[in-house]
């Protein structure tokens, strides 16, 4: 059964809302774990689509996984696995298919995984997750049903990464922790779910060190043992309701935030008219604090602007005063969903230009810079088609600001990231309805 949101704005948002467990590193804590012997219990799990994809996934090899939905509990157990190929999900797939090759490989020395799904924002770099495997001393063949890869010992080397990825650097960590010696990783990603990563195979007994210039030291062990380990809240969504609270001249409580997560886009949130304060440890309040300014933008790895920050800041930047710019750096095709802000009423331009610093788009033709001048009114009455799952809140977001009612279909990619926003927002004044379609 198909459901879609009908949301109607044109006033502020207010209330509160509980911030979730960070999808990007669940799922791949969910991964880091059966490379133990025993049992890991992992904390704040948040009941979303994505989890159970990889649910699916890993109870397909074997792996014997009780979820706790109500607390948000998950307990695994790799002690069970007997199978060393995975089918694609009957849920569809994610960019977790990929990252299983390693600790399957040194289970079983042979392993075989479906082609990587995932949001269509642009080229996900398969190939450096190959090139490691290749490295670290495994043969891998690719098909068009998937990738199967074999080694006799995966065994430590160097890999320096052409850029850092997360997801490369995930992989060369699943690698390394088991392999025979030592492995250093260069030019590695340095995602606070990265840090949050490397902190629970350290938990489970694995030997990491990390330096301040993109390099990671790891000394194999021989075996790793069960953890238990609480999740870092998602720092995407809590900067997502931050931009819902701004846009629509609201006041939105965000609970479970730790306000260290949120680096660079806290002082851009300030730089264009926004507010937050800290209410404790772990809840920040978000408002607009004076009228909306434009700004010059450009995402990047962290410790830059994060690329799953930009859709909800776009949104919001279609209310500020004046021309704003945001060069995107990091995938190619994530500007496809302002086609539809403009059927909303916003005004913003594509470019393949890099308005910004020269990035690795340059001259290649992408469309990965925007020009948006506000502030526009943004119009309800339209029907909208969610592209991928960051964009999707960003639609939420857009049909809170916009007059009327909105309505927005393939909210499967939200739900993915998100859960059900209807049922999680209820504390807020949002009036969103989730319905059949």
């Amino acid at each position: 059964m198909e459901f879609m949101y009908k949301i109607t704005g044109g006033t502020p948002v207010n209330g509160e809302i509980e911030c979730m467990g960070a999808k990007n590193l669940v799922t791949k804590a969910m991964v880091a774990s059966i490379l133990a012997k025993s049992k890991t219990t992992l904390l704040n799990v948040p009941n979303i689509g994505d989890v159970d994809i990889t649910i699916e996934m890993m109870e397909s090899i074997g792996v014997t996984i009780q979820f706790n939905r109500e607390k948000g509990e998950l307990v695994i157990d790799p002690s069970t696995i007997d199978k060393n190929w995975i089918n694609m999900p009957h849920s569809g797939s994610n960019r977790i298919p990929i990252l299983l090759l390693g600790p399957l490989l040194h289970r079983f020395k042979e392993a075989r995984v479906p082609v990587m799904g995932g949001c269509n924002i642009g080229a996900r770099r398969v190939d450096f997750h190959l090139d490691a495997i290749e490295k670290f001393g495994g043969t891998v063949n690719t098909t068009e049903e998937g990738y199967s890869a074999h080694c006799n010992q995966l065994t430590g080397c160097h890999v320096e990464l052409p850029y850092p990825s997360v997801g490369a650097t995930e992989s060369c960590l699943f690698l390394s922790v088991l392999a025979k010696g030592d492995t250093v990783i260069t030019n590695a990603a340095q995602e606070p779910e990265i840090q949050e990563l490397i902190t629970l195979l350290r938990a489970l007994g694995a030997i990491i060190y990390t330096y301040p210039d993109r390099k990671i030291v790891i000394e194999g062990v021989n075996e790793l043992q069960g953890t238990t380990m609480k999740m870092l809240t998602d720092r995407i969504e809590g900067a997502s309701w931050a931009c819902l609270a701004c846009a629509t001249n609201g006041d939105i409580v965000v609970k479970g935030l730790q306000a260290h997560t949120l680096g660079n886009f806290l002082p851009n949130f300030q730089k264009i008219g926004g507010g937050f304060e800290l209410l404790g440890s772990d809840s920040i309040r978000f408002y607009r604090k004076s009228e909306l300014k434009p700004i010059m933008l450009q995402t990047d790895v962290f410790p830059g602007f994060s690329t799953d920050w930009q859709q909800p800041f776009v949104v919001l930047l279609t209310q500020a005063n004046g021309t704003s710019v945001v060069h995107e750096t990091v995938y190619e095709k994530r500007f496809d969903y302002t086609k539809a802000l403009n059927l909303m009423g916003a005004n913003t331009q594509l470019t393949t230009y890099c308005l910004g610093s020269a990035c690795r788009f340059e001259n290649k033709n992408h469309f990965h810079s925007a020009i948006i001048n506000g502030a526009t009114p943004l119009r309800g009455g339209t029907e909208i088609v969610v592209p991928d799952l960051r964009a999707g809140l960003a639609y939420v977001i857009a049909a809170a600001i916009a007059n009327g009612e909105t309505t927005i279909k393939s909210i499967n990619y939200i739900e993915r990231g998100y859960g059900n926003i209807a049922e999680r927002g209820k504390k807020l004044s949002l009036q969103i309805k989730r319905v059949n379609e």
